[in-house]
């Protein structure tokens, strides 16, 4: 089991929930759309968001930021320490930088100081692009880890160890062979993805395959799905996934691949669900295209419909209580979410 570190109000590591993490993409410094962002990351379902902070004016910016917005803030810092003092001191909840880019000890020992006094954690995030150049001719997922290790060192030796890390490629097979090395090592709390993933469709694929097979090994602590997208994207996409894996209690939509027997519009009635269901715990809603093998393919499902020609059943654990007009299905599933909602203790 990794370290428990706390960030702002939440924990990573340990034996504290698989946390979804983001990054806006606004002008930190344009207050109000960065606070648009974080809001709607936190309704999708966002537990720890990151922010780029380049100057004395975005650090300044957190302050209200912070006053505006609930979950965590991470100020993402490049090489200069004195802005991660600063964005602390506006209210960031941890810092993402990499000590080994900060300069002398001397510097790395003030911010290790400063922010040991006031419980803020570090995330040092190795990404291939960026290793030393004495590692360039090792095995990249060696000199990742190599990396990150002289990193933690420089923090150790300050008598710093709230540390989260991260060690990412643009290539599947280099993230997840890094993250297991790191985790075979070490046990700080680990930041799992695949960087510069690409646009939505690949983006999404490229992450899911190499954040898996380490959540099914039980590495990773806190993940993020890097898109060229939307970041509400990204927090939908990791919370789905981590409901796949079993781990969390989101509510979800199960739905058939559609046949020629289909009989409604089943990809947009289940879109419809999945929206309806944002923010929900513990319930399963079933869509299926026909009433053959729906209803018990989706026995398990809280409630859901089987569509039919021109009227589709309706069916509560497993049983079907109504038929209705395949018009009415839409208002219909929202009438037993919000049911369900009051029923169910989870949500």
């Amino acid at each position: 089991m990794t370290r428990k570190i706390k960030v702002g109000n939440i924990f990573i590591g340990g034996d504290a929930p698989i946390t979804v993490q983001s990054m806006c993409n606004t002008d930190t410094a344009d207050v109000d759309a960065t606070v648009g962002q974080i809001i709607a990351l936190e309704n999708a379902g966002c537990d720890i968001v990151r922010v780029a902070v380049n100057g004395k004016e975005t650090a300044k910016a957190l302050s209200e930021i912070k006053k505006r917005t609930h979950i965590p803030v991470v100020a993402d810092i490049q090489y200069d320490y004195k802005l991660a003092v600063a964005a602390v001191e506006n209210g960031a909840d941890k810092v993402r930088i990499n000590p080994g880019n900060i300069g002398d000890r001397g510097k790395v020992k003030y911010l290790a100081d400063f922010l040991k006094e006031r419980g803020v954690p570090v995330r040092i995030g190795v990404n291939a692009g960026s290793i030393e150049k004495d590692l360039k001719q090792k095995p990249v997922a060696e000199a990742l880890t190599i990396s990150a290790e002289r990193h933690i060192a420089m923090l150790e030796n300050a008598g710093f160890y709230e540390i989260v890390v991260s060690l990412k490629s643009s290539d599947v097979r280099t993230s997840v062979a890094a993250a297991r090395a790191f985790s075979a090592k070490f046990d700080y709390p680990l930041h799992i993805g695949v960087t510069e993933a690409g646009t939505y469709q690949r983006g999404l694929i490229k992450n899911v395959a190499g954040i898996a097979p380490l959540l099914l090994d039980g590495i990773g602590d806190t993940i993020r799905i890097s898109l060229t997208a939307d970041p509400v994207e990204e927090v939908r996409a990791g919370r789905m996934l981590l409901k796949s894996l079993g781990l969390n209690d989101d509510s979800e939509v199960v739905s058939c691949p559609t046949c020629a027997r289909t009989a409604i519009p089943v990809s947009k009635i289940a879109e419809e669900a999945e929206k309806l269901l944002a923010g929900t715990k513990g319930l399963k809603v079933a869509v299926m295209g026909c009433v053959v093998n729906g209803i018990g393919e989706s026995e398990n499902a809280d409630f859901g419909v089987a569509g039919g020609i021109g009227k589709s059943a309706v069916f509560e654990n497993g049983k079907i209580t109504k038929t209705v007009e395949n018009n009415e299905i839409s208002n219909e599933i929202k009438s037993l979410i919000e049911k369900y909602k009051g029923k169910n203790e989870k949500v």
